[in-house]
């Protein structure tokens, strides 16, 4: 401790007007030197202001902090092993904001690309006494083609009456030899393989021509061609549904959208329309560039059906910056409570230790009161160590959770995001956990008498 706020360690005479304040101690006025002696004022303590009264020798702020650090290294091992609570604690809940939110950046900047531009348009069915005209008609597909950022778009056409069909192979039955398979049939457009992002793997999709013949020609998903028997259409094979024959050109696999249509069969329009009924369209499917499903979605119905867009319901990507919340929120709640335990068990943790630390130094406190210092000196002074062990343990955990976060981004091979407020809030938080946790010791060590402790 500096000159000018050392304590001498002499004590006057207790007061007999006022018996309970602690003895007078006399300090020096700071190293000054008048013919070879300290010029000394005398502090005394209790009453200030009043006449006659006496005033406490102070302490300021670096002279408690100096007590209070030499405190805490008197004691390395114990410190740190009190710290280790703190340190844990503040270092999760790094790790939780910094994971989160690392995450859910990771999660925006690679959004499934196939998520964040499908727009589907779904088409009610007509009520039965409605008027017999179509809601969306198969050329409005060609109108929502023009609209901006739009690039593939088809329409599909399906019933419940034609969710379970009978399809076989021939229209031979033999006994115990399964040669039938109960499928779904649908119409599709001709750029039905672009909207799903799906490929020929074998023959051809039917085209204009196709449509405008009524040909009966089929294409097959890849699992229906699989199940029954076709593997290729060089020899133009046929299946039958209900009792007619149509002309297998096409094998369509590797849908990422409408994967039902794996098991189906597809035809023309203008062919289920005569055989199946199947003329109104149910479904419309539309890929877009990517940031541009808002607005496309805002404008197909538009396309579909000018005038009675409200009618149709559209189905368009989720916001990216909601499932980045969502995920942090889901990160957060997992972690912040295993954060908030360790919080807790470090703040224990140090109120335990200072309170040992008073115990075992009693006498020292009872020198302390003896010599005129206040009780709000001493309890300041372990206050202050508290602290000091807190802000130790939240820089370290800091430090050890930001580590932690860059870690596992660079395994994951992700952009780490940390946030610079952190590095100043953990900290901080680690102060404040020291200093709630040596409030009830601090407090029993300043209600300790002099005369108590020094006999203890």
């Amino acid at each position: 401790m500096r000159a000018r706020a050392r304590v001498l360690e002499q004590a006057a005479p207790v007061d007999p007007a006022h018996p309970e304040d602690p003895p007078i101690a006399v300090r020096s006025t700071g190293g000054r030197h008048t013919g070879g002696r300290h010029t000394a004022r005398r502090w005394t303590g209790g009453r200030r202001g009043k006449a006659g009264g006496i005033e406490r020798p102070w302490m300021d702020f670096r002279d408690l902090w100096t007590e209070a650090l030499a405190g805490v290294l008197a004691r390395p091992v114990r410190s740190a092993l009190t710290t280790l609570g703190t340190v844990l604690g503040i270092t999760t809940l790094v790790i939780t904001i910094g994971v989160s939110a690392t995450a859910g950046n990771q999660i925006v900047g690679r959004f499934d690309a196939l998520t964040a531009t499908s727009v589907t348009v779904t088409v009610p069915p007509p009520p039965p006494s409605a008027d017999p005209v179509p809601l969306v008609d198969w050329s409005g597909v060609d109108a929502v083609r023009r609209v901006a950022g739009v690039e593939s778009v088809a329409a599909i056409a399906d019933s419940q009456a034609t969710a379970s069909v009978q399809v076989r192979a021939n229209d031979v039955v033999s006994p115990g030899e399964v040669t039938g398979q109960t499928m779904a049939v649908v119409a599709a457009s001709p750029t039905l393989p672009a909207a799903v992002r799906g490929r020929m793997t074998a023959g051809r999709f039917f085209d204009d021509g196709d449509i405008t013949r009524h040909d009966r020609v089929a294409v097959l998903g890849d699992q229906a061609a699989r199940l029954l028997g076709i593997n290729s259409v060089q020899d133009s094979p046929a299946v039958f549904l209900k009792g007619q024959a149509y002309t297998v050109i096409g094998i369509l696999g590797g849908a990422e959208r409408e994967q039902q249509l794996s098991t189906a069969v597809i035809l023309p329009p203008t062919t289920a329309e005569d055989q199946l009924g199947l003329a109104a369209v149910t479904r419309v499917l539309i890929n877009t560039a990517l940031g541009a499903a808002k607005q496309v979605a805002h404008q197909a119905p538009i396309a579909l059906a000018p005038g009675a867009e409200d009618a149709l319901a559209v189905t368009a990507p989720p916001d990216p910056t909601k499932a980045r919340k969502g995920v942090q929120g889901d990160v957060n709640g997992l972690f912040l409570v295993l954060g908030l335990v360790s919080l807790m068990v470090g703040a224990i943790g140090i109120a335990n230790v200072t309170l040992v630390t008073v115990m075992e130094r009693i006498g020292e406190i009872g020198l302390r009161r003896a010599l005129g210092a206040s009780r709000r000196q001493v309890a300041g002074q372990f206050l202050v160590e508290s602290t000091t062990i807190g802000l130790l343990g939240g820089v370290v955990g800091a430090v050890l959770g930001m580590v932690v976060v860059v870690a596992v981004s660079a395994i994951r091979d992700w952009t780490p995001v940390l946030d610079v407020r952190l590095a100043f809030g953990a900290p901080v938080a680690g102060a404040l956990v020291g200093l709630l946790a040596g409030l009830y010791p601090s407090l029993r060590a300043s209600r300790m008498e002099p005369v108590d402790a020094l006999r203890s």
